[in-house]
């Protein structure tokens, strides 16, 4: 029988799993409104969690291997956004080659690699961590956690309500009529790119450093794509698109809670059924609204 404590543990658990992903939501919902379709989100996650392990082992410091994720983020987003962008090489070989090309460097480095084990601090809030069933897993978390309350509403403002937000709708909806008006599109959405390297780098840091203190190899399991698919299966607003990562977070902990909890399921069916589940989840909620118009679309002058 599951009692007040397990769901505590269990939302405090699908808290953990959800961070990274929404991190990583809120740059993929912000370039694809640019019109920049992001295949490359894994290979953001995972090269700033190996980079995130690596630095913290080289200087002793988990905030600094945080920030060295993030700068590895935007790395990778900025190779993808000169391949897209100037090389004009289509995007989502781009992106693939990136996450293949991450996914097999990361993995032999940690071969040849020993670090040490870093963790990012706990805060934990007075008063709030004392509601009951949900204090402990809202507010005792490693410090990044609480950086959301930031970021969420800092990536919809700049989306709904800013100028450079206003232009980067339009590179993705209508860039032809946006390069008419002086806004210069490819140059949008590589700078869309730089936001979700840079925020798709911090989840990733954070699973590394924040969550577990160490690398292993893919650790990210293809988190990356299903940050994709909920931007899409959000229909591209950003409430939905983060409802989609808590959905995923709540069937990963889920998965690790029911054996503690004498449940015993097949191995392989526990290691599949957050995907299935979120997946169903999003399909079901799925808003109908219609993607942006230019999604995945190069821009070339003078087309139509």
């Amino acid at each position: 029988m599951i009692v007040a404590d397990d769901v505590s543990t269990i939302l405090s658990s699908g808290v953990r799993l959800a961070v990274p992903l929404a991190f990583a939501a809120c740059g993929e919902y912000l370039a694809e409104r640019a019109g920049a379709m992001n295949i490359s989100v894994e290979a953001m996650m995972l090269g700033a969690a190996f980079g995130s392990v690596a630095t913290a082992s080289a200087t002793g410091s988990a905030t600094t291997g945080l920030a060295a994720g993030v700068l590895i983020g935007i790395l990778v987003g900025l190779v993808h956004g000169n391949l897209s962008h100037r090389l004009k090489i289509n995007t989502f070989v781009a992106g693939l080659v990136l996450n293949a090309l991450v996914l097999g460097l990361t993995g032999y480095l940690i071969t040849v690699s020993d670090f040490d084990s870093h963790q990012v601090s706990q805060v934990s809030v007075p008063w709030l961590r004392d509601i009951p069933l949900f204090g402990a897993p809202l507010f005792v978390e490693r410090w990044p956690v609480y950086l959301l309350v930031v970021v969420v509403p800092l990536t919809w403002w700049l989306v709904e309500r800013s100028r450079w937000g206003l232009e980067l709708r339009a590179s993705g909806e209508r860039p032809q009529a946006a390069h008419v008006t002086g806004v210069r599109v490819d140059a949008r959405r590589r700078q869309a790119l730089l936001w979700c390297g840079a925020l798709a780098g911090l989840g990733g840091a954070y699973l590394a450093v924040g969550e577990v203190g160490s690398f292993n190899e893919n650790m990210t399991a293809g988190r990356g794509y299903i940050v994709i698919a909920a931007v899409i299966f959000g229909g591209w607003r950003l409430g939905r698109t983060l409802l989609g990562c808590a959905l995923f977070g709540l069937a990963d902990a889920l998965r690790l809670a029911l054996p503690a909890l004498g449940l015993t399921l097949n191995s392989q069916l526990l290691i599949v059924a957050p995907y299935l589940v979120a997946l169903l989840a999003m399909l079901l909620f799925t808003n109908r609204r219609r993607e942006p118009g230019a999604l995945g679309r190069p821009f070339e002058r003078g087309s139509t």
